[in-house]
């Protein structure tokens, strides 16, 4: 099997998700194109090594269902993320709510053939079924259906069956969930790395235990990132602010961790509504998040 780990440091290829249909709060569409004109991107787009691919958009309203048009854009998302891992790019995904994941790590399955890695980092467990949600929201749905549960329509995007391996998948920094989803991921076997046993152990301990997890998966891993899992006095600009979240230099520092790792894959960050930011805080955060990735951050570099 090809590893896709490049010879060098790889190019990053970025790619916009643009949807918000699978949230409540529907700006999130809006993130990747507001992104991409701000300030904080300009700081960053003449980078050598970055290229902002293509920004997709969901399908028009035209009487489908919403499931429909989330797994249509779905289906789009993994095509370019396979593409680019094809091309020995590095994707990186801005989303866009967080229902975007599904075409995402399905099209990084595809590419690597089996199930993988995951560490999603999020105020939010995703893990309903249509069955448990309690709003409807596809993006609380998204890593469930990664792990083979949910409407039909958004399963099997790249794989059959589960796109990411159960016993190699973390949730850190969860602290806003329903039952229904934890007891579903205690199931499969997803550890579940909560708000409080973060301020219990320390972010840096809890993040050594995760990044052991996802690592250990033979084909490599990929990390998202919910930006509400960060504190919103930090980063307002998000689809479903949750209180007492993460302090944004421990997700950057995650981020750089990842990035020194040769079984990284790709890196999502999702769930940016600029209509909530506030001087382009949370812009500058994403900005902060890719630069890890680059070489003068300490990432992407030949081991």
């Amino acid at each position: 099997m090809k590893s896709h780990r490049p010879k060098k440091i790889a190019r990053i290829r970025i790619l916009g998700a643009a949807s918000g249909i699978g949230a409540q709060d529907k700006a999130c569409a809006d993130g990747p194109v507001a992104f991409h004109h701000s300030q904080a991107w300009h700081e960053l787009e003449h980078h050598p090594l970055l290229d902002w691919g293509k920004t997709l958009f969901a399908p028009d309203d035209d009487g489908a269902s919403t499931a429909g048009r989330i797994a249509d854009l779905c289906r789009d998302l993994a095509d370019e993320v396979a593409l680019a891992l094809q091309a020995d790019e590095f994707p990186l995904v801005i989303g866009g709510d967080h229902s975007v994941a599904i075409g995402t790590w399905s099209g990084v399955a595809r590419v690597l053939g089996e199930p993988f890695g995951l560490l999603w980092i999020d105020a939010h467990l995703d893990s309903h079924t249509p069955e448990t949600s309690y709003s409807g929201a596809i993006h609380g749905m998204p890593l469930a259906c990664l792990l083979g549960r949910g409407d039909k329509r958004l399963l099997n995007i790249g794989l059959p069956g589960p796109q990411v391996s159960a016993a190699h998948t973390v949730v850190l920094g969860a602290r806003s969930y329903e039952p229904e989803e934890f007891e579903f991921l205690q199931r499969m076997g997803v550890r579940i790395i909560d708000s409080q046993a973060v301020l219990q152990r320390g972010f840096a301990d809890c993040l050594t235990e995760a990044v052991g997890i996802v690592s250990a998966a033979p084909a490599g891993f990929g990390v998202t990132i919910d930006l509400d899992a960060i504190d919103p006095r930090l980063a307002p600009g998000v689809g479903s602010p949750e209180p007492d979240g993460l302090v944004a230099g421990d997700v950057l520092a995650a981020v750089h961790r990842a990035a020194g790792l040769p079984g990284l894959k790709a890196l999502e960050i999702v769930e940016y509504n600029p209509d909530r930011d506030r001087r382009g805080t949370t812009a500058g955060l994403i900005s902060g998040l890719i630069g890890q990735m680059l070489p003068q951050a300490g990432g992407r570099t030949e081991k």
